[in-house]
């Protein structure tokens, strides 16, 4: 299904009308999910451990907490047209040490064939991928993979050599959503960011038949990934365009021409492809305004209505495309300020927490306090003990050997006397002995 959007396509020599491929994109309207659930039309959603989480206005892929997330979301259906646009808007918020990466995919079968893995995890896949992380230690770069089908991404030592195009971009902290544009047709293939062209390519034509996707990946410190919008805009011959608007078509063309040789346009952030350089201007929104014309130029009532009618038109346009720009900025303003609503909530419960850890730790000096004056206290008093013990043992002791040289010499002459008077009774007896049994009678044989 096709609905007409009434937008001017950038980038190409004449203006066509671009439709936006409704089954492809979410995003676009008041809600991602119109009927309130936890799907996206014609989208799948896949993650581990966790599918990603989704809101009224957007996907979160990967959380802010906790760490070692992937989330992906892929298109039911695949993309069945050579020209097209497709506009992401996302956002990336992290500490300042977090880390992670996004994924834009643009494959075969990637629902079944990719699904959560990054461009570092999957093997074999067949189509495009682009990477949005802080390689090489940067504040932020994307770049561009290919692949046919026959590379193993995962058995490559490095596969960030692969990168056919890249550019510098810082996108997390930013406040604010990011987008990321994809233009393919013909004629060539290109990236822009932010409005501003980061690199293109004339070698490179993506075939029909490949399915939208987006996949994320957080590290321990994570960086949280959330998607607000994808959109795809498919461009279609309608048709023969006015003589009047044709001139005018091709007056623009030579000034574009122009204004290119003199250098005045935009240049790119510095993006580099293997194809050819991305000096291509980058064109404003509203660079599409009808040249003045001379009064005497218009000679009937015809004319004088065919180019007011094409000036009220022109102006039509501007003012659908500054009323949307408004709308989107009200939006995101809105989204800004519930966002800051949420942060200060979470800063003062944070506060109150701080508010607790000093009284603790208040109560821990005072615990300290207490338990280093019961110590010298406690020294003191053992110090006051050991004094006094040896104190009394001192002065016992010296008493003790006092007495036992008092009392021991009458012991041992009581001791000398019993021995000497047992000896002196034993000679007597003896003696008695032999003095009787000499008197005795003497027998005779």
């Amino acid at each position: 299904m096709r609905l007409l959007v009434g937008i001017v396509a950038l980038g190409s020599a004449a203006e066509a009308a671009q439709y936006l491929v409704s089954d492809l994109s979410f995003g676009f309207g008041a809600r991602i999910n119109p009927d309130g659930r936890n799907t996206i039309p014609n989208y799948a959603m896949q993650g581990n451990p966790n599918v990603p989480e989704l809101l009224s206005n957007k996907v979160i892929l990967t959380p802010p907490a906790p760490g070692n997330q992937r989330g992906a979301v892929w298109a039911d259906k695949p993309l069945e047209h050579r020209a097209w646009t497709t506009d992401i808007d996302f956002r990336a918020n992290g500490p300042e040490r977090g880390s992670g990466l996004l994924n834009i995919w643009l494959a075969k079968d990637g629902a079944r064939n990719i699904g959560s893995q990054s461009v570092y995890t999957v093997g074999k896949f067949e189509g495009l991928v682009l990477v949005v992380n802080q390689h090489g230690g940067s504040a932020g770069m994307i770049r561009g993979f290919l692949n046919d089908g026959t590379l193993d991404y995962s058995k490559r030592d490095n596969v960030d050599n692969l990168a056919f195009g890249h550019c510098w971009f810082a996108y997390r902290n930013l406040g604010r959503p990011s987008q990321i544009k994809l233009r393919h047709n013909s004629q060539n293939f290109k990236v822009e960011v932010d409005g501003r062209l980061c690199f293109e390519s004339d070698k490179i034509h993506i075939p029909t038949g490949y399915n939208f996707g987006l996949s994320a990946a957080s590290a321990e410190n994570p960086d949280s990934f959330e998607v607000f919008k994808v959109v795809v805009l498919s461009e279609d011959d309608i048709g023969a365009v006015p003589n009047q608007q044709q001139q005018q078509q091709q007056q623009q063309q030579q000034q574009q021409q122009q204004q290119q040789q003199s250098g005045e346009n935009q240049k790119p952030l510095g993006g580099t492809t293997h194809g050819r350089s991305g000096q291509a201007a980058i064109q404003d929104p509203y660079d599409n305004a009808i040249p003045d014309a001379e009064a005497n130029s218009i000679t009937s009532s015809k004319a004088q209505f065919e180019d007011l009618h094409t000036r009220i038109q022109s102006l039509n346009h501007h003012l659908s495309s500054i009323f949307r720009s408004v709308a989107q900025y009200g939006g995101i303003a809105d989204q800004n300020h519930q966002e800051v609503s949420v942060m200060l909530g979470e800063m003062k419960g944070l506060l109150t927490k701080l508010d607790r850890f000093a009284s603790v730790e208040n109560k821990l000096e005072n615990l300290e306090r207490e338990v280093r004056s019961m110590r010298s206290e406690l020294t003191a008093r053992l110090k006051e003990s050991e004094h006094s013990i040896k104190y009394h043992v001192t002065d016992k002791h010296e008493d003790l050997a006092g007495h036992v040289v008092k009392h021991a010499a009458p012991g041992h002459t009581k001791l000398y006397l019993a021995i000497v008077g047992s000896q002196v009774v034993l000679a007597a007896a003896y003696f008695l002995y032999k003095r009787r049994k000499a008197g005795g009678p003497k027998k005779y044989l």
